[in-house]
């Protein structure tokens, strides 16, 4: 059991408590103690791919948090929250709602290199103290900005569970002739309103480098467009290699887990480092590098390597001119 299980996070579970489920179900299912550990912090209020680290894994979680990353999320204009979504109390408001042609204009502004400043209510440190327990005790956070990179930023239409896209209670279906509304090839509503009427709030797609702060980018996006808002919605659709088609839920972790059939969704330690070549290495360099010792005059370019022995891990390796380095060792 060294590898990946890739939970699809629910409402309200905090990252940590991911965590314990996956040791819970290891319990339960006999399949005796493994270090267990998560490749990046996901809100309670947020969803999806949250990957779990498992066994030697764990020892790769920390290059989970440098991975970029995809997430859907909903903006709410017209109140901004001291959090930044929807947990938190309103502190500005504003009557100005954007049109979606307007927010298309705006998204080019946050695409690329940008600085953010972080939420308040954030699990940054200042002068040692989580800056969330600062902001709860009733402190000023000022926090630094930093430079983030956003790699790509799309808008569209938010839609239900169902399928069709949002409507107030008050609104009646549109009839499929009305010219105001297109249909997908299934017959589902795909657009209730032109690219000049002004929205409520809309949801955006976006791939983002490691240390975005999404809430920080809802709220700019909607001070640029002269007004406030607040993320209501957020789920992350990929972390790293990981996406949604590899997450569980937590009743199929359980379920899988009663049926000692864990193994069927533990991704190998080795998807975690797809980005990064593999070096074949014979038996005697493998005891070598368990050791700790340094491989010489290896015909490998300059990089990091994921050093196997007929497929078992055996170490994430540094070479240079020549001189293969254990960066990372796996007991396996």
């Amino acid at each position: 059991m060294h590898g990946w299980i890739i939970l699809d996070k629910p409402l309200g579970l905090g990252s940590t408590q991911g965590v314990s489920a996956v040791k819970r179900v290891l319990r339960q299912g006999g399949y005796g103690k493994f270090k267990v550990g998560h490749g990046g912090t996901l809100d309670p209020l947020a969803t999806g791919v949250l990957p779990i680290a498992v066994g030697e894994a764990t020892k790769l979680a920390g290059r989970m948090l440098d991975s970029d990353k995809i997430y859907d999320f909903t903006i709410l204009f017209g109140v901004e929250t001291d959090t930044l979504d929807a947990e938190g109390v309103s502190i500005a408001t504003a009557d100005v709602r954007p049109t979606m042609a307007a927010v298309e204009a705006v998204l080019a502004q946050f695409t690329g290199p940008i600085a953010q400043v972080p939420p308040s209510y954030s699990a940054l440190k200042v002068d040692g103290e989580r800056a969330y327990d600062l902001a709860r005790a009733g402190h000023a956070v000022l926090l630094a900005s930093r430079n983030v990179t956003i790699y790509a930023l799309a808008a569209h239409p938010t839609r239900h569970s169902s399928g069709s896209w949002n409507r107030t209670a008050e609104q009646q279906p549109a009839p499929h002739g009305d010219p105001s509304v297109r249909w997908d090839d299934e017959g589902g509503e795909e657009s209730t309103t032109s690219s000049e009427a002004p929205l409520e709030e809309v949801t955006l797609t976006a791939h983002v480098s490691k240390g975005t702060y999404i809430r920080s980018l809802a709220r700019d996006i909607a001070i640029a467009l002269g007004t406030v808002g607040h993320v209501t919605m957020l789920r992350r659709t990929k972390a790293g290699p990981f996406g949604l088609q590899n997450a569980i839920s937590l009743d199929k972790l359980d379920e899988l887990g009663q049926a000692r059939a864990l193994e069927d969704v533990l991704l190998p330690l080795r998807v975690a480092l797809d980005d990064i070549p593999a070096l074949s290495l014979t038996p005697d360099q493998a005891g070598a590098l368990r050791q700790g010792r340094i491989l010489a005059g290896i015909a490998a370019d300059d990089g990091q390597y994921f050093a196997e022995l007929d497929a078992v891990p055996v170490a994430l390796v540094e070479v240079e001119d020549g001189d293969v380095r254990v960066v990372r060792g796996f007991n396996m």
